[in-house]
């Protein structure tokens, strides 16, 4: 136990790292655009997205074991520094590779970032989801300061300073945690070497190959000289399927504390609570990074005004947390709360599809605010529902497979919707841009239009500088691409939703 003066102080520190990590995420969404027009590769520019969060997928399931053995202070720490590390690195990143790659480094450390397993140790099982709402509050402030501030920040000095800025408050972080996080588990005597032993390391290799060689296949499908039946589209996709049944054999039957343990994902709820994550974080992420891009490519607004148009929907995130976390203290219940959260993505993304150029201002605005708002509810609830389901000695693992398939629906989330948007603008840009090309944008001879499709798709910031009929052309191509995207995103919701009827209610108590 702790005093009320203590329990301040370590989730002061803990939240803090929520709140850092929401205001990273967002931040990047809206530089997307303002990214990939300055190094002039804005078809690449998901994978900043991608990168983080394959990092965070790969590492969150290794934290909540590490998270046992090397302690909950060690591990918070070991997360903290490497996302401290990489968030300098991306500020200071002298090309899109090199961003990408200090990205990956963030991830590492952002996957670590899991407090709901220290507050499992400190704050009883009934009264935890209100606890996980404050959390989600902060993570709402950061995911609604984010937007405006990484827009700001970009027109005013640049987007290096989106990421530089977050590193003293990332310091001092470290520090709250470093002094004050005191978590003592019992446990038999052992020596750091023998701690580092139990580490499943093969099974953590063949979960980064699956996940990885997956995403990049489909991440290079949308390059158009990689078409799906490209051989190395294929060799990778077909080496991501060999690593997954690795992966699922090494942890069945080789590994001694798997980072996954088939036991758990074999029982009922566990398996469908994993499955509504994954699927609720595709959807949501599809929105989170798509519904900018919206705003750049097809309203041509500002960075600054792209991202505000992400705040009501954190201030939804905030709302529905709390909202959820109250109703479950109060009722004890949390299966109706889960259809209830499931439904209202679906609502959003069929608004997002029926987006127009006379759509009204006030759609265009608040039309994401149920999809947060269901989002943040359900992702609670799910939470405490599998807390609820699995003894005390596997909480922290359970909870470490929860953000695994959580970041794995994010990773799909932006890549998946990524490769749909640049395919299908590809498409959509030969079809209208056709002809010698000479009057494209003051295209030199003898230049085909070809060069001004590859200059669209690589930076946004090109369209309004077009004459009017290619701007045209380009806005209609982006505004297709993305409604198809939109009519994905809300048949994703509805698979979500149908993965919430098996939850079994289990007593809170």
């Amino acid at each position: 136990e702790v005093s009320g003066l203590d329990l301040a102080w370590i989730l002061t520190g803990l939240w803090s790292a929520v709140f850092l990590g929401a205001l990273d995420g967002t931040i990047v969404a809206t530089l997307l655009s303002p990214i990939g027009s300055y190094f002039n590769k804005s078809h690449e520019a998901s994978y900043l997205g991608t990168s983080y969060l394959l990092s965070v997928c790969c590492f969150t399931p290794l934290y909540g074991r590490l998270a046992d053995i090397l302690g909950r202070k060690g591990a918070e720490l070991l997360a903290l520094t490497l996302f401290g590390i990489g968030t300098l690195l991306c500020g200071l990143a002298p090309s899109m590779e090199s961003l990408i790659a200090a990205r990956a480094v963030a991830g590492m450390g952002g996957g670590g970032c899991v407090p709901s397993i220290v507050v499992t140790d400190l704050i009883p099982l009934k009264q935890r989801g209100l606890y996980q709402g404050c959390a989600n509050i902060l993570f709402g402030a950061g995911a609604g300061l984010g937007g405006p501030l990484g827009g700001f920040l970009n027109d005013r000095l640049g987007w290096r300073w989106a990421f530089l800025i977050q590193v003293p408050l990332l310091v001092l972080s470290y520090l709250i945690v470093l002094f004050k996080v005191n978590i003592h588990l019992p446990s038999a005597p052992q020596t750091t070497l023998e701690k580092v032993k139990r580490i499943d390391y093969l099974g953590s290799l063949t979960l980064v190959l699956a996940v990885g060689c997956a995403l990049l296949g489909i991440s290079l499908n949308t390059s158009e000289e990689m078409p799906w039946r490209h051989p190395l589209v294929w060799g990778l996709l077909l080496a991501g399927a060999l690593s997954a049944l690795a992966f699922v054999a090494v942890e069945k039957w080789v590994a001694v504390q798997p980072v996954m343990p088939m036991r758990l994902l074999t029982r009922r709820t566990p398996f469908f609570v994993a499955l509504t994550n994954l699927f609720v974080s595709i959807s949501a992420f599809s929105g989170l990074y798509n519904v900018p891009l919206y705003f750049a490519a097809v309203r041509l607004t500002s960075a600054t005004e792209s991202g505000l148009h992400l705040l009501p929907n954190s201030i939804a995130l905030s709302i529905g947390s709390l909202f959820s976390g109250w109703m479950m203290r109060h009722t004890g219940k949390y299966w109706i709360l889960n259809l209830f959260g499931a439904f209202l993505p679906i609502v959003s993304s069929v608004m997002f599809s029926a987006w127009t150029s006379n759509t009204s201002d006030f759609h265009l605005w608040f039309d994401i605010t149920p999809s947060g708002f269901g989002h943040s509810s359900l992702i609670t609830s799910t939470l405490i529902a599998l807390i609820a389901s699995v003894d005390r000695a596997d909480v922290a693992v359970a909870t470490g497979i929860s953000y695994l398939f959580r970041t794995t629906g994010q990773v799909l989330g932006v890549s998946l919707s990524s490769a749909v948007v640049q395919g299908l603008l590809n498409h959509y840009l030969h079809q209208r841009i056709t002809g010698p090309g000479a009057r494209e944008h003051e295209l030199t001879a003898p230049a085909r239009p070809t060069q001004l499709i590859e200059r669209i798709r690589h930076s946004t910031a090109v369209i309004p500088t077009l004459d009017a009929a290619t701007r045209a052309a380009a806005v209609d191509s982006y505004a297709q691409a993305l409604h198809a995207v939109f009519i994905l995103q809300a048949l994703v919701s509805c698979i979500t939703f149908l993965c919430c009827l098996p939850i079994q209610e289990n007593p809170l108590p």
